[in-house]
């Protein structure tokens, strides 16, 4: 038996042994990138005058997004052909559509375009250079791109190159490509190289339309006030803004019975909405999150058609909107903000789909836990109905509201008994932040948000002070800062033409941490 239990035990061991050696591991991870071989005409060519280039790699590599990432500087009238696109290959070939400038450096940025088709190891920031002349150009520039409003990163920013002679104007980054261009790509710097000696104009623009030109509509912008002299040592940081477009309202559309939706660019603070037609009333709100405004109207009236007039500073102008027969209108619909807990700090909403027109203060019963009647105010805008009252602390609360207690603008009332009950939390569930700042030389504006830069709440100073914010719910805030120069009370973004910079933002280096019952005291010097 014990001889018959060993040779199996040997026979285990065999059959095991022979299974691993039939299941190889393949060898260790290919993690290098593909290797350049050679290329035709040579790298950095003088005198060239050649129509294709032929990039030869180790190894094949595919393209990928090189739309995205390839940049050719100077810019090309007619872009370059790019080959294979989408299929593995060991050779790159460009085929040039373009007559190239004479006496100039030219340099094919690849970006993180090209990798290897196997394992996806990048060749990163492959360029290829050549020259028209009898040199290859050697000066560079660089730098960095912030937001000059958020901290949030933006990505793919072009930086051009414009010499400074006397062809250049305000309207030139509107038609003209720049002479050199650079990328950031997923980083916030960026690097020029290969330049002439001369003097230059920077500009920063998020080029969502790929072609080398500014678009105020769709991208951001940032420029150096003064011309760059190259060569320059230090470094330059451009700060990147999108522009406030002047005021265009778009065509209106009935989105339902009685309900108008103009859509519109620019600022919409002076707008005014009237009806031309007798006998209307109306109302009217602004989503600034999605660019509308919402015009609500009712009438005895058999209307094809609302013809309006809009106001806005000293502009007037006429919009007809048809009205659709078979539209209906919405049904009232109430919601709150209501999550089971109302923070100390903040206002009990009651908000509607429609404009809310009124509440009947008979049909509310507002309570705490001991059935004791709440003493409140009731605000009312727009869509909005606000209870303001004393919050007491560790407290529960039922508000309800009987049926056809809110009506809407339409006439419109809840069908429905609407019960909410919640509670408070004490002061000590939640912290405080003191800012003392100085250095302040004009009104700032103090603002305290979320790690998604939310505003969480604002103070506006305009001396050195202790600046405070309270019942702050745990978590980690960030400080923002705004000069506020023209003492608007609000943050204003550049324009290129008028030559105006954006309002200065600071934020406060790192993130502030509260936590229960916690007082963290900070000092902020703006100088």
């Amino acid at each position: 038996m014990k001889f018959r239990f060993f040779v199996i035990i040997l026979l285990l061991l065999s059959v095991l042994g022979c299974a691993r050696r039939g299941n190889p591991s393949g060898g260790p991870k290919d993690e290098s990138e593909p290797i350049l071989i050679r290329t035709i005409p040579e790298f950095k060519s003088i005198q060239f005058n050649e129509k294709e280039i032929k990039i030869y790699f180790d190894e094949y590599i595919k393209l990928k997004d090189l739309q995205k990432h390839l940049v050719v500087s100077p810019p090309l009238k007619y872009p370059a052909i790019v080959t294979p696109l989408g299929t593995p290959s060991k050779k790159i070939t460009i085929s040039i559509q373009d007559t190239l400038l004479k006496n100039t450096t030219y340099t094919f940025n690849f970006g993180e375009s090209i990798i290897d088709n196997s394992e996806g190891n990048i060749l990163s920031n492959f360029k290829y250079i050549f020259s028209t002349g009898s040199y290859i150009d050697s000066l560079s520039i660089q730098g960095v791109i912030t937001d000059a409003f958020s901290k949030k990163k933006n990505e793919y920013i072009s930086v051009f190159l414009y010499p400074a002679d006397t062809t250049f104007n305000d309207s030139t980054i509107y038609k003209e490509k720049p002479l050199y261009v650079a990328n950031t790509l997923d980083s916030i710097g960026w690097k020029i190289d290969n330049i002439k000696q001369g003097k230059y104009h920077l500009i920063a623009i998020k080029d969502e339309n790929k072609n080398y030109l500014f678009d105020a509509k769709k991208d951001k912008i940032g420029y150096i006030d003064s011309i760059i002299t190259i060569p320059i040592e230090k470094k330059i940081t451009v700060k990147l803004f999108q522009e406030e477009l002047p005021f265009k309202l778009i065509n209106g559309l009935e989105v339902s019975k009685g309900h108008v939706v103009f859509g519109y660019e620019g600022n919409v603070n002076k707008l005014n909405i009237k009806p031309i037609q007798k006998n209307i009333k109306y109302t009217t709100t602004f989503d600034k999150k999605k660019d509308s405004v919402h015009f609500y109207y009712k009438t005895d009236k058999k209307l094809d058609s609302l013809q309006f007039v809009l106001t806005t500073g000293n502009v007037k102008e006429e919009k007809t909107v048809k009205l659709r027969s078979k539209v209906e209108m919405d049904s009232l619909k109430i919601t709150s903000n209501l999550r089971g807990i109302l923070h100390l700090a903040d206002t009990l909403i009651i908000m509607g789909n429609n404009p809310l027109e009124k509440i009947d203060k008979k049909g509310i019963y507002f309570v705490d836990k001991d059935s004791v009647k709440v003493t409140y105010v009731i605000a009312k805008k727009g869509k909005q109905i606000k209870f303001i009252f004393d919050k007491k602390e560790e407290q529960n609360y039922q508000l309800r509201l009987l049926p056809k207690t809110i009506t809407d603008f339409f006439g419109q009332q809840q069908k429905d008994t609407l019960n909410y009950t919640f509670r408070t939390k004490r002061k000590d569930n939640y912290g405080s932040i003191s800012l003392n700042i100085t250095g302040v030389k004009k009104q700032i504006i103090v603002q305290l948000l979320t790690d998604k830069e939310e505003i969480v709440q604002e103070k506006i100073s305009t001396e050195n002070k202790i600046v405070e914010f309270n019942l702050l719910k745990p978590a980690k805030y960030t400080i923002r800062i705004i000069t506020d120069s023209n003492a608007n009370k609000k943050w204003d973004t550049g324009n290129y033409r008028s030559k105006l910079q954006p309002e200065k933002v600071i934020y406060f280096n790192g993130e502030i941490n509260v936590k229960e019952n916690w007082f963290v005291k900070e000092a902020i010097d703006l100088k």
